[in-house]
């Protein structure tokens, strides 16, 4: 590691580095890299929409068509290449949306230069700058500590050491790690890729464990599928009509119907467009959208646990009160509750308050030892000549304390108030140690305000499904004196975590308790594991280091912007305007997503299981195949390709059911049977009446076309104004095809309107719909629910 095996010039503390130095560094190349981008380059974008198996499958089809010199069924390539420009347009613009929302979240580093303190980008620092990092800071580079009143690092994303490492001066501290106390001064040894474990680093604070996407996987799953059987049926196809006497071009043309059939040419790309056009609109509400698969796994949370401060409440803490105990007076305890919050320096919520009400000294006294504040630890302290001063949680710090003060506590606790204790000893500090000897000398009252929203914003969650629990550090009867006032379901089935420890039956206090208080870091991340073993898409929100673990062990993480960066960096969704409410749009957006690519994937497979069906129908009983490509284009533009792109961004705002094959199938299915059934029908009607090749493939198209439109109608409820003018214009185009005789000739069917054809296809036709629904009915109630569903 650089900063081992390196001896290191020291910068000077007082001035920093110099421009001239900063210019020098630069042009050596010794500037860090920017971090990488969370949406794709527009090249990638046009690269993986383009260049796609199922689009070089088409091209060369198409190719195999021109060669028969029948150029009219090169016209499905035209559906192909509008979908991916419409597709691929949206994206990019979707793109550009998130990458100006992702400018607004991204967290400058503070360096020291020519004597000043100054924010800049972190791809602007230089080797041997010397950056501050406080508490919730991730650190970007490698450094060497060169000043700090004590400070503790959580390298486990490097190390796989869960316990947080105190750094002292002049120790090595590496890129990727965060700080979960104190601050520091730190002297930048390696930049870029010279840093440690660069790329593992970068790799660890993007990585979650659950951030598995169920529709994304599903959807590969059938992609795999139909590919392993689109060449082999392909050739199978091809074979069998070509040994039966028939031509090469007619062989090429039925092939290439069946082939194109099967390809679901949008689904992939609609899929991605909907979850970038997801991204967009959260992005116009200020949130911000660090992976596209969280908008589908917020869509299926319905346990949300939430931390107290900053999302029930504003964050805005005030001291109220001040009490002294054990014979001192307030002055007394008050000089030492100064001297302590501005030696120790932290920066979180409650030392801000304490920074506020306090008037900071003219000159501190010495420091022997400062221990930061933790959360696991929750409390902090300063060793002074005279002895050691502490504040924190009363129940960290004492194991018990006399009865009127246990009441006064838990009395102001019911009433809403964060306690912090005041502690004296005359030992001095030499550890990270309680002092033998410790008293408690006062108590501070800490007021924080209730979020206006919030009430209204867990009223909506309840009604949709959404389970609140509250996980908080701080008092459990604080937190449920605040849950109740936000109108939290059972706020009062609260419990003290300090009393159940780190090895608790986990699964039984999910199961009985709503607020949990005095939670551990790693408690958190413990009940979040439990609520899914538990089988819950578990939400978890926050904004401090205490939240991390946690945060990246739920399905989904959502962190309000003004918290700590190495929060921001492994959170899913950044709320930029720390607004609580911002939730309701978000997981409505969500539901919006995975709802509607549900409904339109219901299509798109209609077409590729009757292709696949009538496919391996022709090969196994030697019939023929009954499509060219040409005919199958208004029925995949009609049907498919051109409403999907409107269902996909309706607003659908129901609970996601958590059965995507099922939702998928209950109409994939009688749809594909039904066109299925009509084929079989025609090529029988043909053999008994007589009819020849081209009227029975007419009245296959009419009737899978009407097919489409019953599923479609079906996947299009409730229906709207605007649906309905969408089928309406759709149906009155497709049946123009078969009323003009251009539109006939054109798409290679043949008029009929005689009356033989018409007491034939009329009542099929008025059919369609009702075996639809038998269909429907009897797949759904006998048939789908009996298949183990992967």
């Amino acid at each position: 590691m650089a900063t081992e095996t390196e001896k290191i010039t020291p910068t000077d503390l007082h001035t920093g580095l110099t421009t001239a130095q900063v210019k020098e560094r630069n042009q050596q190349g010794q500037r860090n890299i920017a971090p990488k981008p969370l949406t794709r380059s527009i090249g990638q974008i046009l690269r993986e929409d383009i260049v796609t198996l199922f689009n070089i499958i088409n091209i060369v089809l198409g190719i195999l068509i021109v060669s028969t010199g029948s150029y009219k069924n090169l016209l499905f390539l035209l559906v192909v290449v509008v979908n991916t420009v419409i597709g691929t347009f949206q994206e990019i613009r979707a793109k550009r949306q998130v990458d100006r929302v992702s400018l607004l979240a991204q967290h400058p580093t503070t360096v020291f230069r020519d004597g000043q303190a100054q924010p800049i980008d972190q791809e602007a620092i230089v080797r041997d700058d010397l950056i501050q990092l406080t508490r919730g800071d991730a650190v970007p580079v490698d450094g060497i500590v060169r000043a700090t009143a004590g400070i503790e690092v959580d390298e486990s994303q490097i190390t796989g050491e869960s316990r947080p490492i105190r750094k002292n001066t002049g120790d090595s501290i590496t890129s990727g790690s965060y700080l979960v106390s104190g601050n520091a001064t730190v002297q930048v040894t390696a930049v870029g890729s010279a840093s440690f474990v660069h790329k593992l680093a970068r790799e660890a604070k993007q990585e979650k464990k659950n951030n598995n996407s169920q529709l994304l996987n599903t959807i590969n799953q059938i992609i795999r599928f139909i590919t392993y059987a689109l060449v082999p049926l392909g050739l199978l196809l091809f074979l069998r009509s070509w040994q039966h006497g028939r031509t090469l071009n007619y062989s090429i043309l039925r092939t290439s119907a069946a082939m194109v059939g099967m390809i679901p040419e949008g689904l992939v790309l609609l899929t991605s467009v909907a979850l970038a056009v997801g991204a967009m609109n959260l992005g116009k509400r200020r949130v911000l959208v660090r992976s596209l698969t969280a908008i589908e796994a917020l869509a299926r949370v319905d346990i949300l646990c939430l931390d107290k401060t900053g999302t029930i409440t504003t964050g805005k803490l005030s001291v109220t009160q001040l009490k002294a105990f054990a014979g001192q007076t307030t002055d007394q305890v008050r000089a030492w509750l100064t001297n302590a919050v501005y030696t120790i320096g932290d920066d979180n919520q409650t030392a801000t308050a304490l920074k506020q009400y306090l008037t900071k000294p003219q000159q501190l006294p010495a420091a022997s030892r400062v221990t930061p504040f933790s959360s696991s630890r929750k409390w902090s302290g300063a060793a002074f000549a005279d002895g050691s001063v502490l504040l924190g949680a009363p129940e960290f710090m004492f194991k018990s304390l006399p009865a009127d003060i246990s009441q006064e506590i838990t009395a102001a606790a019911k009433n809403g108030f964060r306690i912090i204790a005041v502690a004296h000893s005359n030992t001095v500090m030499t550890d990270d140690e309680i002092p033998a000897g410790l008293q408690l000398v006062g108590l501070v009252y800490i007021a924080d305000e209730l979020r206006k929203e919030a009430v209204g914003t867990f009223d909506y969650l309840r009604a949709q499904g959404v389970t609140i629990k509250v996980i908080s550090g701080d008092n459990p009867l604080t937190v449920a004196n605040v849950a109740g006032r936000a109108g939290i379901p059972h706020a009062d089935a609260a419990i003290d975590m300090s009393t159940v420890g780190e090895q608790a039956d986990f699964d039984d206090l999910v199961a009985r308790y709503t607020v949990f208080g005095r939670v551990t870091p790693t408690q958190k991340r413990s009940l979040v594991q439990a609520y899914q073993r538990a089988d819950h898409t578990v939400g978890m929100t926050g904004d401090g280091v205490n939240d991390i673990l946690a945060l990246r062990e739920s399905n989904c993480a959502i962190v309000m912007a003004g918290g700590s960066e190495a929060a921001q960096e492994i959170a899913d969704f950044v709320l930029l305007d720390a607004d609580f409410d911002a939730m309701i749009f978000v997981l409505n957006e969500g539901r919006r997503v995975i709802n509607n690519i549900e409904r339109v994937a219901s299509l798109f497979l209609v077409k590729t299981i009757y292709s696949i069906a009538l496919s391996l129908i022709s090969v196994i009983f030697s019939l023929e195949y009954p499509f060219i490509p040409i005919q199958l284009t208004p029925i995949s533009a009609l049907t498919v390709g051109i409403p999907t792109f409107f269902l996909a961004l309706q607003p659908d705002y129901r609970p996601i059911a958590r059965k995507f094959y099922e939702n998928v199938m209950i109409t994939a299915a009688p749809g594909a049977l039904s066109v299925v059934f009509y084929a079989l029908v025609m090529s029988w009607m043909r053999g008994l009446l007589g009819l020849n090749m081209d009227t029975t493939g007419t009245l296959t198209v009419l009737l899978t076309g009407l097919v489409g439109f019953t599923a479609l109608a079906a996947v299009s409820q409730p229906f709207d104004r605007l649906k309905i003018l969408l089928i309406s214009v759709l149906v009155a185009a497709f049946a123009c095809i078969f009323l003009f005789p251009v539109g006939q000739s054109f798409f290679s069917l043949v008029s009929i309107w005689d009356t033989g054809s018409l007491l034939l296809w009329i009542p099929l036709a008025v059919s369609v719909p009702l075996l639809f629904i038998i269909l429907r009915n009897v797949l759904s109630d006998y048939v789908l629910p009996k298949i183990a569903w992967r």
